[in-house]
């Protein structure tokens, strides 16, 4: 199953990106969101220079209807709120895909990682157009799964190659010292190695 990590523009007439935009230095790190009736409420971690303008220009917003300081320091602020416009979670909401918390937002760009089949990122990336939201795509990465790919016997000797330094560069141990320390010829770790690496290349490739 896919990761992506995507840095989506905000429409300039929501709330966070107007208020993000006029802060650029402040960095609003969403710690929790989800859909109420009509509306989304979210918990921010809220770190700028200066905190009580960043705070007071969030409680000035009509699509902001309540904003609840929990609590707050010199360098940050704890803020849970309830907002008319969450169009990040309207678009989540019609993919039927889960949010990865926290994400950050900063100067009208929210960073997320998500974790889905391709067809619900798509249906994804779909809903953020509808909602006129533009978007750069950083990475797609697919998780392999060793668990189903390799055998209990594979799996063992790559953890051991991995922790006895035999993949670092340069090498912390030869194939010999490997096969010694595995409790195996060095033609089966050899053997067994490759393939190993060429299931994960396959499976990369594959993806």
């Amino acid at each position: 199953m896919p990761t992506a990590k995507l840095h989506i523009t905000l429409p300039e007439d929501v709330w966070i990106s107007e208020v993000s935009t006029a802060h650029p230095d402040a960095e609003f790190r969403v710690l929790a969101a989800f859909p109420a009736e009509d509306t989304g409420v979210g918990l921010l971690e809220i770190s700028a220079d200066d905190l009580p303008a960043v705070v007071a220009a969030m409680d000035e917003r009509e699509d902001i209807t309540r904003l609840d300081l929990q609590q707050a320091s010199e360098e940050s602020a704890l803020v849970e709120f309830e907002t008319t416009a969450p169009l990040l979670l309207f678009s989540v909401q019609e993919s039927g895909l889960p949010l990865e918390l926290p994400f950050t937002i900063r100067d009208g760009r929210a960073s997320v990682e998500l974790t889905a089949s391709r067809d619900r990122l798509s249906a994804f990336t779909t809903q953020l157009r509808a909602f006129g939201m533009e978007f750069d795509v950083e990475y797609v990465r697919e998780m392999i799964n060793s668990e189903s790919l390799l055998t209990q016997r594979q799996r063992e000797l790559l953890h051991t190659a991995v922790e006895e330094g035999y993949y670092d560069t340069p090498r912390e141990c030869s194939l010999t010292e490997l096969a010694e320390v595995a409790g195996v010829a060095k033609s089966t770790a050899s053997e067994t190695l490759h393939r190993v690496e060429e299931k994960i290349v396959k499976e990369y490739v594959d993806g």
